[in-house]
């Protein structure tokens, strides 16, 4: 999964070294913010009382430019002689997210971004794109191990498909929103901040407030959800599901509105196709010596515990 997203945006495919190199960065960095979240609440108090975190975040951020830049700066100078050659010759070209980075202004400011700024731009995207998705995949198979059942639903509407065609497997997609509301990777979404008094629900909201959206527990709710702890894929079939929030909001796993996380369709892509084809090849099954555990831990995103560990079989 991280080689594909590295792909994605560096538009080249790397060896192994490197892309172990940027996936060994960019979840230290994953670690470190998950740590060090109370550096966000007071940054100048913080950076006095709080030296040695400072110095390893920013150690961090080095070792990040060492590894990212130099892809960025390779797939420049790939782009710029590819400008040179287009009079001559028109070839095959598939855009990477750096490519759409180099060339975007600041209008308001009248610049391009500088290289600062696309590492951690990058660096949004590898770690938005990777460490979400692995765990949400993580909790929908621990939940297919731990019920049998739905596992073996799932492989009868997979197994006869050649290819993987996510749109017509109504019940594939039924199993990964399950999982996204039951285990929403991000138990919060980014704070928003209030613009007028406002009364919601009774409860006065001042102006400049900050609001925090409980992910978790909206998906959760048991005057919304019947049995809500409960991972019941059926609950999505036979009906118009809607995550973006535009009809009523009774999960947000991407959040909602106009700040929804873009990388929504790539997730849901990502997520049924991996789950597909896991469930089409494999029976996952569980080891005696370690029971599935759903207890939850919250790094960067809200982990197991306990990871997921099982056996798989391969179908015949």
């Amino acid at each position: 999964m991280f080689a594909l997203l590295v792909l994605m945006c560096f538009g080249d495919k790397l060896d192994e070294k490197q892309i172990k190199q940027v996936e060994f960065v960019q979840r230290r960095q994953l670690l470190t913010f998950a740590r060090f979240n109370i550096l966000n609440l007071w940054p100048k108090l913080t950076r006095l009382v709080m030296r040695k975190r400072w110095e390893e975040f920013f150690q961090i951020r080095r070792e990040q430019h060492e590894v990212l830049l130099p892809l960025i700066l390779a797939r420049k100078r790939m782009v710029e002689e590819r400008k040179k050659k287009m009079e001559e010759e028109e070839e095959e070209y598939v855009q990477s997210y750096v490519d759409t980075l180099l060339d975007l202004e600041l209008p308001e400011e009248k610049r391009k971004l500088n290289e600062d700024e696309i590492v951690s731009l990058c660096s949004e995207f590898l770690n938005g794109g990777t460490d979400t998705t692995a765990t949400a995949l993580q909790w929908i198979m621990a939940n297919l191990v731990k019920n049998p059942e739905i596992q073996e639903r799932l492989y009868e509407e997979v197994k006869g498909a050649e290819e993987i065609e996510v749109e017509k497997m109504p019940y594939l997609k039924a199993v990964v929103l399950e999982g996204l509301r039951r285990h929403p990777p991000g138990h919060f979404v980014l704070p928003h901040s209030v613009t007028e008094d406002t009364v919601l629900g009774g409860y006065k909201v001042p102006k400049k407030g900050t609001i925090n959206f409980m992910v978790a527990e909206i998906g959760r709710d048991p005057e919304v959800w019947k049995e809500p702890m409960a991972f019941k894929p059926e609950r999505f079939m036979g009906e118009e599901v809607d995550i973006t929030g535009s009809r009523g909001i009774k999960m947000m796993p991407f959040g909602a509105g106009r700040r929804i996380c873009p990388g929504i369709g790539l997730a849901m892509l990502h997520l049924e196709y991996y789950v597909a084809n896991m469930v089409k090849e494999f029976e996952w099954k569980e080891v005696q010596e370690h029971k599935v555990d759903l207890t939850e831990k919250l790094e960067f995103t809200v982990v197991m515990k306990h990871p997921l560990k099982a056996r798989a079989v391969p179908r015949t």
